[in-house]
């Protein structure tokens, strides 16, 4: 049984792999996880200049996941590559920064000085995050801008360009079709939908933006739907995201088109949640007599 699954001209070995955004720079969780069970960490967004954030309260918790507005806080490109990529370098699954900008070249020059390291295995370039005023998901609405950024990035990259949707769309797949067109390597599948939540004493709400991103198991049908839309629309390896909380949930994306998966808030509640998935994986496959992911994806036909 193979589980590897290819995306551009190279691998990874597992296809279960953690979320940006939602596993930090990887060495917030050095001793709460096994890294071998990995495939591959996205990391927290990276952005030209450092950031703070948003004001608190910017998470707070849903019946059935997170509402986040953290604004992409992060500490600055050239302050990763010196003070968070000497710890990721050293793991044994593959890094792959979460890259985000306001303009275009904001957006080129952070991909071109990440591809001073040779340890990165490839880049999520992010146009679809909501908690923002400038960039993010303003670039991954328009389908001509998806792709003119794609190729953009793609010039200067021969590492794996993944490309990471936003659910808030009218067609995902215009998208998604644009993203391939520009030279994409793979599809992140989805990011988060927006939501709010109102304080009904104070009468206001209750994070400092008033909107969030909403992630957990209340999104999971959502990204499901859309991974499969995406599937039939595109023929590269698409990640699977949005509320997997389980090898069940995992399934349900890999069945619906998925090479793989991404572990978001599930993290927060279980750090060994990706090993669990994994292993899950492999027992379904075994008892089901499947040989690779991509067998999966023959039977929604």
């Amino acid at each position: 049984m193979d589980l590897s699954i290819s995306i551009g001209n190279t691998r990874l070995a597992s296809p279960v792999c953690v979320a940006s955004g939602t596993f930090g720079y990887g060495s917030e969780y050095e001793h709460l996880t096994d890294f071998n069970s990995i495939g591959a960490i996205f990391t927290k967004a990276v952005t030209l200049e450092a950031r703070p954030g948003n004001a608190s309260p910017r998470i707070i918790e849903t019946p059935s996941g997170l509402l986040n507005s953290i604004g992409l806080a992060n500490v600055g490109v050239d302050n990763f590559l010196i003070q968070k990529m000497p710890f990721l370098s050293n793991l044994p699954c593959a890094i792959i920064p979460n890259v985000a900008g306001c303009t275009e070249n904001e957006y080129i020059e952070v991909v071109e000085k990440l591809e001073q390291t040779r340890t990165i295995f490839g880049y999520e370039i992010n146009v679809s995050c909501p908690n923002v005023k400038r960039g993010a998901m303003a670039f991954g609405t328009q389908p001509s801008i998806v792709e003119s950024l794609t190729a953009q990035l793609r010039k200067i990259t021969n590492k794996p360009l993944i490309i990471k949707l936003s659910p808030n769309v009218t067609d995902i797949t215009d998208i998604a079709r644009a993203a391939e067109q520009g030279g994409a390597d793979a599809i992140s599948c989805i990011n988060t939908l927006i939501g709010m939540k109102i304080n009904i004493a104070k009468k206001k709400t209750e994070l400092s933006t008033g909107t969030g991103g909403l992630s957990g198991p209340a999104i999971r049908p959502v990204g499901v739907a859309m991974t499969y839309k995406v599937s039939r629309a595109v023929s590269i390896p698409i990640f699977g995201i949005g509320g997997i909380m389980n090898d069940r949930d995992a399934l349900e994306y890999l069945l619906a088109g998925a090479s793989a998966v991404q572990i978001g808030t599930a993290n927060f509640v279980n750090p060994s949640t990706v090993k669990d998935v994994l292993q899950g994986i492999t027992r379904y496959c075994q008892k089901e007599k499947i040989s690779c992911i991509q067998d999966l994806h023959s039977f929604l036909l």
